[in-house]
């Protein structure tokens, strides 16, 4: 075994080296496109996606936008009331804003809305390199304008909501809200929930050397085509803070979340951007995991870390989001 999966959490490692496994089977050697690649990461997560609680409904939604069409899903928990609009967490996948997409994520969603008992609104953004750039960022200000003029008619208080993600998505959560701040816009979001975030393409070389290598879950390497794919070949060069938000200014932002795990690639700019933001004076609480490697909480089914990733984030929304009290009971 090698060192990287040696130093793993037992339980996590489990979950690594089948998706590894099951991955390298379906390549077969080859260094398949985009599609393909999207299509193989899909498929070896098949058998950890499922199980886990039942939904009381789900909706699908498509919406249009300068980028193309795109869609959202709203997942409903069976212990929702039915009579009074909820608040609601926005979440967004990860993926190296590359991959990934409703479906891979399917069981998380369902674990959140569950546990929280609450909506999760999903959104199905356009993946990088074919929709760069701000797209996916356009694409969820829009169904957030979306969700304004229309969340009480799906069950949700539009004026109730947290913005949550994992890496990439974790990324579009504050960046997301960065502009929502610059527009006036920023009140309706209470939380924001940050699962190991991808903030700034810059790593550094102890992160790549100890972290980041080719045995890792995520390396180096891969991180950095990720944020070529989504900025361009200067990426390292670009500027722009809703791109990289650890460069942001961070004032004023909802109270967040931070999760992670020490044997991450991005731990270190995960631990800058908790402190950058407690600095700019935003309410800022982390948890960091022995043992878990990024992707971690993908885990669920097997690990007892990656529940209490999701019991955490799920104890967070309802601190920050307080449930409505169904009609006939007392307050």
């Amino acid at each position: 075994m090698n060192r990287s999966l040696q130093a793993l959490d037992p339980q996590i490692r489990l979950f690594i080296e089948d998706v590894c496994r099951q991955g390298a089977q379906l390549r077969g050697g080859r260094e398949p496109g985009w599609p393909e690649r999207r299509a193989i990461a899909a498929q070896a997560r098949t058998r950890w996606r499922e199980g886990g609680p039942r939904m009381g409904e789900v909706s699908d939604v498509q919406l249009e936008s300068p980028h193309g069409a795109f869609g959202l899903r709203v997942l409903y928990p069976q212990s929702m009331a039915a009579d009074t609009p909820s608040p609601a967490l926005v979440y967004l996948h990860g993926g190296g804003w590359c991959m990934f997409g409703l479906d891979t994520h399917d069981r998380l969603l369902r674990e959140y809305a569950d546990a929280a008992r609450m909506p999760v609104l999903a959104i199905d953004y356009g993946l990088a390199p074919e929709h760069p750039y701000p797209a996916a960022l356009d694409q969820v200000v829009i169904a957030l304008d979306w969700l304004q003029a229309h969340g009480a008619g799906f069950g949700i208080d539009a004026g109730q909501l947290a913005l949550g993600g994992d890496s990439a998505g974790a990324n579009l959560a504050v960046a997301t809200a960065l502009r929502l701040r610059e527009a006036g816009q920023l009140a309706r979001i209470r939380a924001l929930l940050l699962n190991y975030g991808a903030w700034t393409p810059l790593l550094s070389d102890a992160a790549r050397q100890h972290l980041g290598t080719s045995e890792d879950m995520l390396s180096g390497a891969e991180m950095d085509e990720f944020w070529v794919a989504y900025l361009g070949p200067e990426a390292e060069r670009v500027a722009d803070p809703l791109a990289a938000p650890l460069h942001a200014a961070l004032h004023d932002l909802p109270p967040a979340l931070l999760l992670w795990g020490d044997r991450d690639v991005l731990a270190e700019q995960n631990a800058a951007m908790a402190r950058r933001l407690a600095g700019a004076g935003v309410p800022t609480r982390t948890q960091v995991y022995p043992g878990a490697p990024h992707s971690f909480i993908e885990a669920m089914a097997v690990s007892d870390k990656a529940r209490d990733a999701i019991a955490r984030g799920a104890d967070w929304l309802r601190r920050h989001l307080p449930l409505p009290t169904p009609q006939g009971q007392p307050a």
